[in-house]
């Protein structure tokens, strides 16, 4: 009869933990009316419990800065790029950005092993707040090529940071808390690009000088590094029992080659890109087309300022409904669907999109198509992309996140650019050719977004004795 009861020891822990569970009070719910004041508007969007709505609210204002800061980069890199070398060296310095990141990959591996959590976060932010005024020095010097180095840089620094404060949240939140919390954090993606854009062009408009405006992102940085150090004195010692440098001495592309569940996902990252940038493509195209035609009816027709005024509002539109999603539907559609239901919804507007490309839809449809996949891309997507990483170690959410979000995103990019171009050079694909080619993808992308799900699944479960 013995072997029918646990034994003695066992049981203790059971009871033990029983009696933890029972003598730590649930945290109240943000419709509760004894919720504070921020988790009851933070409730709005999410279900944010009252003890977190502080931690919520600084990681979100984190990710809020780092995005503005990196839209003002970004903005500032379009004048130097285009005034120092022209668009050819702009897609020549594309390239190059891969290359750089086979060797920031390692090295950002090796510092990881070295130092502890908040050494890591503080010490990388530092470092390009460094390379800022290192460029800024250099501008102010009248060094020739600035702009291409620049260039490069801003496509490692916007993968690097970005990747790293969602390593630093995987690594802060367990799963059921990350699972309620990633979609209102992400709130602060989609304010920060279109503000930080907008406060960008605001300054040039003004005649701001465009080194000068890199001040602007150092101060972003220094902020950041603030919210970092608050949230870890507050939560780290609370959430993660060891904040220690990362166990293991292997490098972020070595983790990835080991885990089929990492290369998974880095098959899913090319799949997106692969089907994003064949629709820009496929938009940019439309809308030469039909400037051109407008042009060819009338000779005083403007052709830059209709292609301009056409993705200004582009833009807009994609940003509003991105900042929508992201308040609205991203937390409801975890809360109710779980993964599954964050991690589909991109490939099924895709299937709409590209659908309706196939069978002839004009400018206009192909606009709303793209609004709605992009808007999609931005928010609910980028949601499940980081949920993904919940259920990895902390080696590899640091070190190959870090390598998926930079090297794998922008080698995506380099087979994206070579699809359009053996696909109009050799193939003469038009618009419905790679509305087809895109379904194809999509295809490939469920099928794969199902084996994901299927593993996220198996690696949250609870180990059986």
């Amino acid at each position: 009869m013995e072997s029918l009861h646990a034994p003695d020891d066992l049981r203790g822990l059971e009871v033990s933990a029983q009696l933890k569970e029972s003598s730590t009070p649930e945290p109240r719910q943000a419709g509760d009316p004894s919720a504070s004041p921020l988790a009851l508007l933070l409730g709005i969007f999410g279900d944010v419990r009252d003890g977190e709505a502080v931690t919520t609210l600084l990681l979100l204002s984190n990710i809020f800065v780092m995005l503005a800061g990196y839209y003002i980069c970004k903005t500032v890199r379009e004048p130097l790029i285009l005034t120092g070398g022209g668009a050819e060296m702009k897609s020549y310095a594309a390239a190059g950005q891969a290359l750089l990141l086979m060797g920031f990959v390692p090295a950002y591996g090796w510092f990881a092993s070295r130092v502890d959590r908040i050494r890591l976060l503080l010490g990388v932010s530092l470092f390009f707040i460094v390379n800022l005024e290192l460029f800024w020095l250099a501008g102010r010097a009248g060094i020739p090529h600035i702009g291409i180095a620049f260039f490069i840089w801003v496509g490692i620094f916007n993968n690097a940071v970005i990747a790293q404060f969602w390593s630093y949240s995987n690594d802060l939140l367990d799963k059921p808390t990350g699972e309620r919390l990633f979609p209102v954090i992400g709130i602060g993606m989609t304010l920060g690009s279109p503000l930080g854009a907008a406060f960008a062009e605001a300054m040039f408009r003004r005649g701001a000088d465009p080194y000068n405006l890199l001040q602007l992102a150092v101060g972003c940085l220094v902020v950041s590094m603030v919210l970092y150090w608050l949230v870890e004195r507050r939560e780290g010692a609370r959430r993660t029992q060891s904040a220690a440098p990362l166990a293991g001495g292997r490098n972020g592309f070595a983790l990835l080659l080991d885990s089929p569940y990492l290369g998974m996902i880095c098959l899913l990252l090319l799949l997106l890109n692969l089907v994003n940038t064949t629709g820009e493509y496929i938009l940019s195209s439309s809308v030469l087309e039909r400037a051109s035609e407008f042009a060819a009816a009338d000779p005083t027709f403007n052709k830059a300022t209709y292609i301009g005024a056409f993705y200004g509002s582009y833009f807009f539109w994609v940003n509003v409904l991105a900042v929508v999603l992201q308040s609205v539907v991203a937390s409801r559609l975890v809360k109710y669907l779980g993964l599954g239901g964050a991690l589909f919804a991109l490939p099924f507007v895709a299937l709409g999109a590209y659908g309706a490309v196939a069978v002839g839809a004009g400018l206009a449809a192909v606009r709303v198509a793209k609004t709605a996949e992009n808007a999609t891309d931005y928010s609910i997507m980028n949601v499940a992309r980081q949920m993904l990483w919940l259920p990895t170690s902390r080696e590899e959410k640091y070190k190959a996140k870090q390598a998926a979000d930079t090297f794998v995103v922008r080698f995506g990019d380099v087979l994206a650019a070579i699809l359009v171009w053996f696909g109009t050079s050799s193939l003469g694909l038009g618009h419905r050719g790679f509305a087809l080619t895109n379904l194809m993808l999509v295809a490939v992308w469920i099928s794969l977004a199902y084996i994901l799900l299927r593993e996220y699944r198996r690696r949250s479960a609870p180990s059986r004795l």
